[in-house]
């Protein structure tokens, strides 16, 4: 599949799959453009179908500027500033849980997806962060942790 470039202006009410539209995907900054890998939005839309209940997009494409400035949450990420290598720089990555649905639940559901390739991050609620979330990107290779 492709990486495409929206407008958030543009394009920012657009479906990309039948539950998630392009602005879902942008940068908390509200720059332009918007870069969204089509396998990704097939696989949150896989997700969604498969727990029949609404995913929430916490992070998906981010600028340079604004990767920088997001706390390091896991063991690829530095104290401050997200990963230098970031597929979510790329359009390559989302942040996001499912109503309802533990991150385990939800991750492992993904793995079913990838087997063996693509990123998945299990960030479970812990003290100081009230939701979980699970990162999912579309890398070719296999990468798995908990942060």
């Amino acid at each position: 599949m492709a990486l495409k470039a929206y407008s958030l202006a543009r394009d920012g009410a657009l479906h990309l799959t039948p539950h998630f539209r392009v602005r879902e995907f942008a940068c908390r900054d509200g720059s332009d453009p918007i870069f969204v890998e089509e396998e990704l939005a097939a696989l949150l839309e896989a997700i969604r179908l498969h727990f029949g209940c609404p995913v929430a997009i916490t992070s998906g494409f981010r600028t340079a500027a604004h990767n920088a400035s997001i706390p390091g949450a896991s063991p690829h990420n530095a104290a401050v500033g997200g990963s230098k290598s970031s597929q979510h720089l790329l359009g390559r990555a989302a942040d996001f849980y499912v109503e309802g649905v533990p991150v385990a639940t939800v991750a492992a559901y993904a793995e079913t997806l990838l087997p063996g390739k693509g990123g998945i991050g299990r960030y479970p609620p812990r003290k100081g962060r009230a939701c979980g979330w699970v990162h999912l990107d579309t890398r070719s290779t296999k990468a798995r942790w908990t942060g």
